[in-house]
């Protein structure tokens, strides 16, 4: 199997056409690392990292994206850098003194998201009730149409087939109401903050909808121009090509029916991408093969998850918008999954050169994607 440290000879191997496309979106830079080990650090260094020399000559593979200027910086030695870990008895202390400071903001129900009904805010056009899920009017907004989807299962790790297939038919449903109470709402997000660590600020598992005006979310926005500039320089669609580019250095896979690939310019360890066609049972099915994989194959505890599509409904004809002005075309329904870390690090996963240079990422991608596949 091949490693991300491989992969300018993967690239250098390609057939002349297919490397040019690969160029084209991605710059590899592979260098070299190199430090001292005192011997008094030897003995640890070897029980850590494996051996003294893993660490004083390492490799570093940068990957930036040319279109859209993601980038990753891959170390997978990184993987196995120290980290401090919770004291259980030390955290449920510090968790006590949290909630006893915050005071009366403090919820008394342990778990709001139990009793919806009773102890969650409510749209102002109703909820939506599926058969595993209910909606709830977000009580904090961060937009003007915003909601939560409640989960019955409350664990974060447990769901089905069934489970999402359902979440995304009632938050379609949701999507609807929330359009027809407000007209200009059309640009529809779905998130999915998987436990504490995924930066759920509620444990009981659930899922974040909104329904945006004007213009769609900066990052879809910002991904829906790179690709129209590409196509008008290079007369070919931009996802097309990001898939095949991955299809020709093996990080590419079928989920379901669908399309996925392991992406090399990650945010996170283990972003990978499904190509849908619509908010539907078969994006369902193939989102519900991909997270079971890297949580039971590939160790994931803790994720993030976003749906990403074309705007939901069609501009009212008062706004003066329209659709020959925002090009959607070619744009697929693009799921993302990442890796949030173990939930019992104290650090956070990403800190200021990930927010403000290049994401650092400990996971060989080559590695997710045989862990994807493998079923052994």
């Amino acid at each position: 199997m091949p490693t991300i440290v491989d992969l300018p000879e993967l690239i250098a191997a390609l057939p002349a056409e297919r490397r040019a496309r690969f160029e084209r979106i991605f710059r590899v830079d592979r260098v070299a690392g190199e430090c001292r080990v005192p011997q008094a650090m030897r003995a640890w260094v070897e029980s850590q990292f494996g051996s003294v020399a893993a660490v004083e000559r390492q490799t570093v593979v940068r990957v930036t994206n040319r279109v859209t200027f993601d980038g990753a910086l891959f170390n997978p030695l990184r993987r196995w850098r120290p980290v401090t870990l919770y004291d259980d008895a030390e955290h449920r202390t510090q968790n006590a003194e949290r909630q006893s400071a915050i005071g009366n903001r403090q919820s008394p129900i342990e778990d709001p998201f139990a009793d919806p009904p009773r102890m969650t805010t409510e749209d102002v056009f109703g909820r939506v009730r599926g058969e595993h899920c209910i909606t709830a009017s977000n009580v904090a907004r961060w937009e003007g149409q915003c909601a939560v989807l409640i989960f019955d299962e409350p664990d974060p790790l447990a769901f089905t087939r069934a489970h999402l297939r359902d979440y995304f038919r009632a938050s379609l449903a949701w999507a609807r109401r929330a359009h027809r109470h407000d007209p200009r709402a059309r640009y529809f997000v779905w998130m999915w903050n998987g436990g504490p660590k995924g930066g759920a600020s509620i444990p009981h598992a659930h899922a974040q909808m909104g329904l945006g005006r004007g213009m769609h979310y900066a990052k879809v926005e910002m991904l829906r121009r790179a690709a129209l500039a590409y196509h008008a320089q290079y007369g070919v669609n931009y996802f097309d090509d990001l898939l095949a580019a991955h299809d020709d250095v093996g990080l590419s896979l079928c989920a379901g029916r669908l399309r996925s690939f392991v992406y090399l310019a990650a945010n996170r360890p283990k972003d990978t991408w499904i190509y849908g066609r619509a908010l539907d049972d078969d994006l369902a099915d193939a989102l519900h093969d991909v997270l079971r994989a890297l949580i039971e194959r590939a160790d994931m505890r803790a994720f993030d998850v976003a749906v990403l599509l074309p705007p939901l409904f069609s501009p009212e004809p008062d706004e003066g918008l329209g659709v020959d002005q925002e090009d959607w075309s070619g744009f697929p329904v693009i799921v993302r999954v990442g890796d949030r870390g173990a939930p019992e690090m104290r650090s956070s996963d990403i800190g200021a050169i990930d927010l403000y240079a290049h994401n650092t990422i400990a996971i060989d991608p080559f590695e997710v994607r045989h862990r994807l596949t493998d079923d052994d």
